[in-house]
């Protein structure tokens, strides 16, 4: 920990012939090439983030008197950095290494050194050996799984990793609005860079493929699996957690086609003489 990645010498993407068809939770690392990654931080601008966010994962964090986190999905580092210095112990985890190269440059930039771990999150606790009090899991990572069987597995060792009373954080996009209804979004609360364009390609029931247009002309791809809120939550059920609430865009009541993304908050905590709590409010 806290050495980082060696980075790829990738220039170019690799989604095969026919990218709508390459379904697999194992391209990531084809898809956050350097170049990508070195522009990561122009589409998700940082200090926007933080104000769109305010202190809603803090708040759910310490709440729940969380002290050390696992940032499983760090991405350029965003929130590890923010936990930090808000007063957490984090360790920050990724399986693309020029991802985890570029949030311990971050980090560094910011009088960081982040504790970083190269990982797979279905073998996460081959390379995670001590328990946290808390998991996250945001940026809509958790769509680049692309079977139930590899999504399961992510969520059990999620599971494993907590402690007997952790939490598991996990958001993703309001892909049923776009598979109901098609794409509508201002980008407002992640997709925050002002020129930068983050638009489908294409979307079914099995694949959402985005586009990423940069100013000066790059583009950009991922292919990305559309979860239904509801299968989600269900999921993180059956890998046994109690209770999951359910957040639009930072709030606990919204209507359903309104949110940009869903936040999803998973207590590990087991209430025996309690019922499973459904948790998601609604106007």
């Amino acid at each position: 920990m806290g050495v980082p990645a060696i980075t790829t010498t990738t220039t170019e993407q690799s989604f095969g012939k026919d990218p709508v068809k390459r379904r697999d939770s194992d391209n990531f690392a084809n898809e956050y090439i350097h170049g990508f990654v070195e522009k990561w931080d122009d589409l998700i601008d940082w200090e926007r983030r933080a104000e769109s966010e305010s202190d809603f994962f803090i708040r759910m964090l310490r709440e729940r008197g969380a002290k050390r986190v696992l940032d499983v999905a760090t991405g350029t580092g965003f929130h590890s950095t923010r936990l930090i210095e808000a007063g957490f112990e984090v360790v920050s985890v990724d399986g693309a290494p020029d991802m985890l190269a570029k949030a311990f440059e971050n980090g560094r930039k910011r009088g960081h050194i982040l504790r970083t771990i190269q990982a797979d999150w279905r073998w996460l606790n081959r390379d995670v050996h001590t328990v946290f009090d808390a998991v996250i899991c945001l940026g809509n990572s958790f769509t680049h799984l692309f079977s139930e069987r590899d999504r399961r597995k992510a969520l059990a060792e999620f599971y494993a990793t907590l402690r007997h009373d952790g939490v598991l954080i996990l958001d993703q996009r309001n892909y049923d609005t776009m598979l109901d209804a098609g794409f509508s979004t201002q980008h407002k609360y992640y997709y925050c860079g002002e020129d930068v364009e983050a638009v489908p390609e294409h979307i079914d029931e099995g694949l959402a493929r985005f586009r990423y247009t940069f100013p000066d002309g790059a583009k950009y791809h991922l292919n990305m699996f559309p979860l239904r809120k509801d299968y989600t939550r269900r999921l993180m059920h059956e890998v046994g957690f109690q209770t999951v609430n359910t957040y639009g865009d930072f709030q606990e009541t919204y209507r359903e086609e309104q949110p940009d993304f869903y936040i999803h908050v998973a207590e590990k905590y087991y209430r025996p003489d309690e019922e499973h709590d459904e948790g998601t409010t609604h106007v």
